[in-house]
């Protein structure tokens, strides 16, 4: 067992329940029939989630005046209340005997922390604080018979088991291991750093040991702090300027690019251990060097000798994202006013979890997600076939749409003394908000961004959610018209018009939001030297996206490369009953995403009319390109190694595989795989349709799918088309119009289902939209800072900040949806 193991499954303050008068236990068990099943428990294994802390299909949680059940068969935990009691539903679906009720009192706060000590600190590293829970809390334990009989119909308690060796072992073991909430954080916190090539196969120059003195300041600046030295050549400079105006002048950062030496290590973050932020340029990334202490020694710096003296970038990030935080106040300087009720519920931050909490809100306060997912719950609640609700994504959507819907938990916060994490004043009367622990554990799953804690990009993260629920409604069977994410569907037209023979070629997508470009001009710098941009009107970005483009194409008909003009994005086919439209501010800035803060000006009462893009098809007199598609489904070959591999005695389909699989440039790296690959079953077999091979295909150079995603394609039919075209960015763009149907899911040939041939939306007009609401971004990066939703209720304009929802200031409104992240019109 790790270390980390014991620290985290440490002493847990609880006591078990017993009874008023004292009897033998022999005597008072005896009145339990089913004792004789207590040998078929077991503890639970380490990775089993142990749901005690809160409800698996509601909110209620251990908190409340009859805690948690926690089954002692599966783990699963259901509450008590008098109108749900989902521990009783639990226990007659899967006749499990046992459970174990937990029930969590705040101690008082004389006891909770001595007078001398120090008050813990906010978080601002990876640290899980499981430990301090008892000093907060104590825990009591009950156990329970379900199939006892019970005046509250309850499940009868067995308090006088309590000195039962096997149930004490039972109870110390289900307290003592991670809960449910908390082993998906310990997953989600654990960052993914790996070594690559770069540090692998490091190589570096004959140089000295460098003096102290050539460590005290960047070579270039006087800067002494966020140093980076060059693992290559010993080169020293500043880092980037980030993570909220850490100091940085980007002097290591053009070392790189004078030198085009990779990797570097933070000077400050070293430790005797061999730890320490490594980076390298060309992945672009954090990286692990395996060999570092060596490395560090050909410049005379010991390891063992180093202490940290600098926070990590990871450390940064996350204190950077902790301070962050939209104003609460209003322009005179008063606090906003808290609003509760139904649809005003606020989602606790779990960790850099803003950008769900942000797009999720808004998701819900959509007709479509409450009328699919709320009056519906109780009757999933009682019928899900799932043996646990908490991996059961269908439960875990009515979970939520009851909590965020229902009012239940949209109070005000009654605990009578300060958060030990955050500090906050007793006084406060924001609500708690509720924990989505468990809808974002089930909706990251498998997802190497959105299973962690880091800050995600909420576009990204609404598109992945859209495409999860749709898949998820495909394999329970569901009609279109009972999707919720159908209203957010829509067509959209492109057209390519041949410079020569004037033939065109239409194809319609479907897809969900809109990306508009937004530039502009600088026009000066603020107090704080920001920079900042003259406006740009919404529809200008608009008109932006349907501007035509011209490019250098391959045309069938012709069959030349000829200049085609080509309507990018042209036309919207049809129109979705819910528009969101992407703006596109964050931009790479010396190799860094950064967000660009131009403001985005909306038209005259926030409405957007829509009639002019309506997309007409094949118009009277227009000549459509010829269907080659089956002739273009083969990519082009080098033909100067195809000529030297043939020569050698390959034959030609053993040549092109071994092209497609190398990049299809070099004939001696062909060579190598055809003389690793002679034995493959398949050698001789004919290439598959669209001419690529799977062995050893690259992802297509992130460049290139931009490039696509640019024109109006998504990102995966854009690296489909590259892979399938032996990334020829020209016959890509060919493979698309020849492919209108192709998403490029790669599970789309195991769905369940085939995809609707209808793009979804109406043609009808007018097409009038009104504004419901904005997510904003506070932070210079996709990678930091802050998201917030502001939505239109019957309240007027209400502001969702993680767990605090306030009535929003009009000013406020009007400045910030300038600078928004997201626009969600309604069809009016």
């Amino acid at each position: 067992m790790s270390s980390l193991t014991l620290a985290l499954r440490g002493t847990r303050s609880h006591r078990v329940h017993s009874p008023t008068h004292s009897s033998p236990s022999s005597a008072m068990a005896s009145e339990c029939a089913h004792l004789s099943r207590l040998a078929g428990l077991s503890p639970p294994k380490l990775s089993q989630s142990v749901h005690r802390e809160e409800c698996t299909q509601c909110f209620d949680d251990q908190d409340s005046a009859a805690g948690i059940d926690v089954c002692l068969s599966c783990f699963n935990g259901g509450c008590l209340s008098e109108e749900r009691h989902h521990a009783r539903m639990h226990a007659k679906k899967t006749g499990h005997t046992f459970a174990l009720n937990v029930k969590r009192k705040l101690k008082p706060a004389s006891s909770k922390r001595d007078n001398n000590e120090e008050p813990p600190s906010k978080m601002a590293k990876l640290a899980i604080v499981e430990e301090r829970e008892e000093d907060n809390y104590e825990h009591i334990t009950t156990f329970k018979c379900w199939e006892c009989a019970s005046t509250s119909g309850a499940g009868r308690e067995l308090p006088e088991l309590s000195g039962n060796t096997k149930v004490q072992e039972l109870v110390r073991e289900v307290m003592n291991a991670l809960s449910s909430a908390r082993q998906s954080e310990v997953k989600a916190w654990e960052e993914e750093i790996t070594a690559c090539e770069h540090t692998l196969m490091l190589e570096q120059s004959a140089v000295e040991p460098i003096e102290a003195s050539g460590l005290a300041h960047c070579q270039k600046c006087d800067l002494k702090e966020n140093l980076w030295l060059c693992l290559t050549c010993g080169s020293l400079g500043c880092g980037r300027q980030q993570f909220g105006g850490t100091g940085g002048n980007g002097h290591g950062l053009e070392h790189f690019q004078e030198s085009l030496h990779p990797v570097s290590v933070k000077l400050g973050t070293i430790t005797p251990e061999g730890n320490a932020d490594i980076y390298c340029y060309l992945c672009n990334d954090a990286k692990l060097d395996l060999d570092l202490a060596a490395h560090l020694h050909t410049f005379g710096i010991n390891v063992s000798t180093q202490t940290k003296t600098e926070k990590s970038m990871t450390e940064l990030q996350i204190e950077h994202n902790l301070k962050f935080d939209f104003s609460l106040t209003d322009e005179e300087g008063k606090a906003l006013q808290p609003v509760f009720g139904p649809g005003l519920t606020g989602l606790s931050n779990l960790g850099n979890s803003c950008y769900m909490a942000s797009v999720t809100q808004v998701l819900f306060a959509l007709p479509a997600f409450q009328t699919r997912y709320y009056p519906t719950a109780a009757h999933h609640w009682q019928t899900c076939p799932e043996p646990l609700p908490a991996t059961c994504l269908e439960c875990q959507m009515h979970k939520l749409a009851d909590g965020l819907l229902s009012g239940r938990y949209s109070v005000p916060r009654t605990t009578p003394s300060e958060n030990p994490l955050t500090h906050e004043s007793p006084t406060s009367v924001f609500q708690e908000g509720i924990r989505p622990a468990s809808f974002k554990a089930i909706i990251g799953k498998g997802h190497a961004e959105f299973a962690t804690m880091r800050q995600q990009d909420a576009e990204e993260f609404l598109s992945h959610l859209l495409t999860v629920l749709r898949q998820n409604s495909k394999r329970r069977g569901l009609r279109l018209e009972e999707e919720s994410t159908e209203v957010f569907r829509f067509g959209m037209e492109q057209r390519l018009q041949c410079g020569d023979c004037k033939r065109v070629r239409y194809r319609v997508d479907s897809q969900d939001s809109i990306s508009v470009p937004v530039s502009a001009k600088e026009t000066g710098k603020d107090m704080d030297g920001k920079i900042l941009y003259e406006d740009v009107e919404l529809t200008k970005a608009l008109d932006a996206v349907t501007a035509n483009e011209a490019l250098e194409y391959q045309c069938p008909s012709c069959n030349k490369t000829v200049i085609a003009v080509k309507w990018v994005r042209a036309r919207i086919s049809t129109f979705p009953q819910t528009l969101v439209i992407h703006a596109k501010k964050f931009q790479l800035v010396n190799w860094v995403p950064t967000k660009l803060d131009i403001p985005l000006i909306l038209p005259t009462g926030d409405e957007l009319v829509l009639d002019s893009y309506l997309g007409q098809g094949l118009q009277p007199g227009e000549t459509e390109f010829p269907d080659d598609s089956a002739v273009s489904s083969e990519p082009s070959f080098n033909e100067v190694a195809m000529g030297q591999l043939e020569a050698m005695g390959f034959s030609q389909i053993r040549c092109k595989k071994a092209l497609l699989a190398t990049g299809n440039n070099d004939p001696e790296t062909a060579m190598e795989w055809l003389f690793a690959h002679m034995e493959d079953s398949d050698i001789d077999d004919p290439l598959p349709s669209g001419g690529q091979t799977t062995v050893n295909k690259a992802e297509p150079s992130a460049e290139q799918v931009s490039m696509l995603v640019d024109m109006g394609f998504t990102q995966a039919q854009a690296k489909k088309a590259l892979r399938e075209t032996d990334e020829n960015a020209e016959r890509a763009v060919e493979w698309l119009f020849s492919h209108p149907d192709d998403t490029g899911e790669e599970s789309a040939a195991s769905a369940p289902a085939a995809a609707p041939t209808h793009p979804g939306g109406s043609a009808t007009l007018p097409a009038r939209y009104r504004l419901k609401a904005f997510v904003s971004h506070k932070g210079p990066s996709v990678h930091s800072g802050h998201y917030v939703a502001h939505i239109k209720t019957n309240k007027g304009w209400v502001l969702f900040n993680d767990e605090k929802v306030v009535r929003a200031d009009e000013e406020s409104v009007r400045e910030l949806k300038k600078l928004a992240y997201l626009y969600v019109f309604e069809r009016v």
